[in-house]
């Protein structure tokens, strides 16, 4: 097993840094109420990308083709969720290498959850409302994109960072404990209030069209036990970091991976919580120094995201069937 899953990381390493082609992209900036990228395969050669009102200050341009022809019939589907307050693009990198090995990638803004738009930020509502969101991504891609028939809808995964990684959890069947996450909210504000006060919600969206995740750095662990961990039934790449920060605790990390059912696949990194959004352009460094130092100092994240993104391609890519 290992030496088959060792040969497969190096070709997919291989195939990642040789001259692969450009991911096709195309912009929902008004569709169905979406803001968000569609990465697919493209046989041109690649460019660079306006993202026009999608773009974050310091990265107006993402590496692509935009409006592409797609290249392939009948491809797997991966839906990705950013993390809190967070962008489309933030793990661009993961997008791209995903459609340069023959995926259809889709994400979007999180409404009330995304840059430009923190209205329910650190509300309870986000709790709910991002795996809906997710939800009706996918129904969008099946139903109602332009190139619908370009995809396989037996084969769709996520892809999940930070507070994505949540929204995945919740999607892939479990039922957070807000008794629990009620016990630990001590802190006067109106989220917490609400909890106290069970405003929080009966019943959770699940989607079990979701037949793989990779969830990277997951935030909001306490209301997961091992108990409504149980549920999952779909294979699981996880990812933690050792220093977390920014509302990732480690120890919270660690004690939701042990208690997963199964046999997920399991990654630690020597890092904080930021390590796992794309590598910063100069320009994106000035601009939003917080997202893109790292901890320790010397840490490679450019090094680190071509092992990452090759992990991730692996895993999606049996899991999915290519």
């Amino acid at each position: 097993m290992l030496d088959r899953t060792f040969a497969a990381l190096s070709f997919v390493l291989l195939l990642l840094t040789s001259s692969a082609q450009a991911a096709g992209l195309q912009l929902l900036e008004v569709d169905h109420g979406f803001h968000g990228i569609i990465w697919t395969p493209c046989a041109a050669d690649a460019g660079s990308v306006p993202v026009g009102s999608l773009a974050i200050p310091g990265l107006e341009t993402l590496p692509g083709v935009k409006n592409c022809p797609i290249n392939g019939t009948k491809l797997p589907l991966v839906v990705m969720s950013h993390g809190r307050g967070g962008w489309i693009g933030g793990n661009h990198d993961v997008a791209e290498a995903l459609a340069d090995a023959g995926f259809i990638v889709a994400a979007i803004n999180h409404p009330g959850d995304s840059v430009g738009d923190l209205a329910q930020r650190d509300s309870l509502s986000v709790w709910l409302s991002r795996p809906q969101d997710i939800m009706h991504l996918i129904d969008f891609m099946l139903n109602d994109w332009t190139s619908r028939a370009a995809i396989d809808p037996d084969r769709i995964g996520f892809f999940g960072f930070s507070r994505g990684g949540y929204t995945g959890t919740v999607l892939a069947g479990v039922d957070p404990d807000f008794q629990r996450v009620a016990h630990y909210c001590t802190q006067q504000n109106p989220f917490c209030e609400q909890v106290r006060n069970g405003e929080f919600p009966r019943s959770w969206p699940h989607d079990e069209r979701i037949k793989a995740a990779v969830l990277a750095d997951a935030a909001h662990t306490v209301g997961f036990t091992r108990a409504n961990l149980a549920s999952i039934k779909i294979p699981l790449q996880v990812w933690r970091s050792e220093l977390g920060g920014n509302g990732v605790d480690p120890e919270g990390t660690a004690r939701v991976t042990a208690s997963l059912p199964g046999t997920p696949e399991v990654h630690t990194v020597s890092a904080a919580h930021f390590a796992f959004l794309a590598p910063c352009s100069a320009e994106l460094a000035a601009a939003v120094p917080r997202i893109c130092a790292d901890t320790p100092a010397d840490f490679d994240r450019a090094a680190f995201h071509r092992e990452f993104d090759a992990q991730v391609v692996r895993f999606i890519s049996e899991k999915l069937g290519k």
